[in-house]
């Protein structure tokens, strides 16, 4: 209908309007006049050849071809100025979003990202925390950082790290624990993991107690009841080595249970970015230098099962 010639300034007028339902408030926001909107709008309703709105006395009401058109437009000036921020200082900067559970946020990654921001100064890393409860498409995901068995339906994963979990408490709870039947006697702190103190007890072959603590969504807030008192939490060693380091929780008993690993894990439906291939590279890396472990062999998605897509990292040769 319009060929090569869209009316863009008589879309973006509507669009601001239909947002406000006034044409003043559009005016602010376009600086320009109140009347030059109502001009636009009036000339794309000509093109259009249908009312886009319904002039009330006080205000705007969208017709029903006004109300189909709304969400179109405004998914495109959305991506239109989110692709338009990417360029700073006449440089391009590409987004890369990851959802990651909290506790290995906090613990693992947040502390290392001035070495990817070093490393990747044009990447633009945007960091979402979670209780493991994550929608790559729906929350629009690049990539999501969680704790489990490495299957999820229609995901790559890539395991990062193992994480065994042992009891941990505070110093004064420690001192009356010598054997693990004396947790039997102590508030057993629980998260919405819900067996994971019958598989701890089932390791050390002791009758699990039934468990009769508060129950948390992420073990940041169980470790911090536990070093209060509040009782003994079953937590991720790797993750709490400060708290261990400073004595303000202690681990009574030696032995732990592997309950699931960190995984890197991305939709098979996504096409990488070069933004998501630097941060798998420099997430996979630091974690193989940390743990002395190979890094992964290039920058796709890394299996060693096409069908179920999942696997660890594969070493370098």
């Amino acid at each position: 209908m319009f060929g090569s010639h869209l009316p863009f300034s008589a879309l973006h007028a509507f669009e601001s309007s239909a947002r406000h339902l006034s044409f003043t408030r559009a005016g602010l926001e376009l600086r320009v006049t109140q009347a030059a909107v109502s001009h636009q709008v009036k000339s794309l309703e000509e093109m259009l050849g249908v009312k886009l709105f319904r002039r009330l006395p006080r205000g705007l009401a969208l017709t029903d071809e006004g109300l189909a058109l709304l969400p179109v437009l405004t998914e495109t000036f959305g991506r239109i100025r989110a692709a338009l921020d990417q360029f700073t200082d006449g440089q391009f900067r590409e987004a890369v979003t990851v959802g990651v559970v909290a506790t290995f946020a906090t613990r693992w990654l947040l502390p290392r990202l001035p070495s990817f921001q070093d490393a990747h100064p044009r990447v633009d890393l945007r960091v979402y925390t979670n209780n493991n409860r994550v929608d790559l498409a729906g929350e629009g995901l690049d990539f999501a950082i969680r704790f489990g068995d490495g299957s999820w339906h229609g995901t790559f994963a890539i395991e990062l790290m193992s994480a065994p979990q042992s009891p941990l408490c505070a110093p004064e709870i420690a001192q009356r624990l010598r054997q693990p039947e004396d947790l039997c006697r102590e508030v057993l702190l629980r998260s919405y993991r819900i067996d994971e103190w019958d598989r701890w007890f089932a390791a050390v072959g002791t009758d699990c107690p039934q468990a009769r603590g508060i129950v948390f969504d992420s073990s940041i807030g169980i470790a911090e009841a536990a070093a209060h008192g509040a009782g003994v939490a079953l937590l991720p060693i790797a993750m709490f080595t400060r708290e261990l380091d400073m004595g303000t929780l202690v681990q009574p008993f030696a032995q732990d249970v592997a309950l699931g690993s960190y995984w890197l894990t991305s939709l098979k439906s996504k096409s990488p970015t070069s933004a998501m291939r630097a941060f798998q590279e420099w997430l996979t890396t630091a974690i193989a230098d940390q743990s002395g472990r190979c890094a992964p062999a290039g920058t796709a998605p890394v299996t060693t099962g096409a069908a179920s897509g999942r696997g660890r990292a594969a070493c370098r040769t």
